[in-house]
């Protein structure tokens, strides 16, 4: 098996993938529409921890799909992940998050809160992502979108260790992202 977990300091053994992440932190889910971040934040997260861009979406016109909405959900998102985080507690981004400057802001508020901000990055292929768009009818976007959307990722996997993370997990198989398990930490606060 590759190494795909570039900037994690565990690796894929034995498999099993165990993600460490800080509680409380900020943890940006990163990938094209389709790679499967709604069903992982589902399957790790608690739904009060997710904050969602296609909710977001939806409160602001009813529909999560409407990207005309998308500067008002994005406002939301920032203000609920500030509230979140004000509050201490762990807050996941489920966005594409594909592009450096959808990521600086949402870095900026870790650091304003002072929680670790951790990337999980699902590389998943452009085939499986149009193919699972394809099976979604009622929330979709074209496969013009999913293919800008993968080469915004492929240039972020150059730049994503340089950007601030404390942690960057990237996980390119389902199989890997199936053999995920995650393990929580306290985060230890010093005093200033």
């Amino acid at each position: 098996m590759r190494d795909s977990l570039i900037y994690s300091k565990t690796p894929y053994t034995q498999g099993k993938v165990k993600l460490t992440i800080p509680e409380p932190s900020l943890i940006l889910l990163v990938g094209p529409s389709g790679c499967g971040k709604s069903t992982f934040a589902k399957k790790h997260f608690k739904p009060t921890e997710i904050v969602s861009s296609d909710h977001c979406r939806a409160l602001v016109c009813d529909d999560e799909s409407n990207q005309s909405a998308s500067a008002g959900a994005f406002e939301i998102l920032n203000l609920i992940a500030s509230k979140r985080l004000h509050a201490g507690r762990l807050t996941v981004i489920d966005a594409t998050n594909v592009q450096p400057e959808a990521r600086k802001p949402l870095l900026a508020l870790a650091r304003k809160y002072r929680v670790p901000p951790c990337a999980i990055v699902l590389n998943i292929s452009e085939a499986i992502c149009l193919k699972r768009q394809q099976a979604r009818p009622e929330r979709t976007v074209g496969p013009s979108v999913v293919h800008t959307q993968s080469r915004n990722l492929r240039r972020s996997l150059l730049t994503l260790g340089s950007e601030g993370f404390d942690h960057v997990y990237i996980v390119s198989t389902q199989k890997e992202v199936d053999a995920i398990k995650i393990e929580r930490r306290p985060l230890r606060r010093t005093r200033s």
